[in-house]
């Protein structure tokens, strides 16, 4: 192959390929998007930036504060703004929810930082 794929950031497999705008690795399955393998190793890792709903960065072990009401699947009531939510832990984006955390009365859940801001 004249111009070589960049190898998986995840297991260093050789064997990527390109599924439409995306680069695929088969022995992983993991996916991403070219733009993210131009970072060289050499510049560090890159740290994501996570902004509550009114633009504060979020870190983890921060207190957050629900700002609109929010349907839980399965329970009578939802989880009502102006809830507390302490600890909380900042993980990859899983379908659009970007803080893991434990909330009073409802245990662990994630939670999208859209909906949270900084206490």
């Amino acid at each position: 192959m004249a111009d070589s794929l960049p190898p998986c950031p995840d297991c260093s497999s050789e064997h990527t390929y390109e599924m439409g705008a995306l680069l695929v690795c088969p022995m992983c399955g993991h996916e991403w998007a070219p733009q993210e393998s131009a970072a060289t190793p050499d510049d560090g890792p890159v740290q994501r930036v996570v902004k509550d709903a009114v633009g504060n960065v979020l870190s983890d072990g921060d207190t957050v504060v629900v700002t609109t009401s929010i349907k839980v699947k399965g329970s009578p009531q939802g989880i009502k703004a102006g809830t507390k939510v302490r600890g909380i832990r900042l993980i990859d984006p899983v379908n659009g929810h970007d803080i893991d955390c434990r909330v009073e009365g409802f245990g662990a859940m994630l939670l999208k930082s859209s909906l949270v801001k900084k206490a």
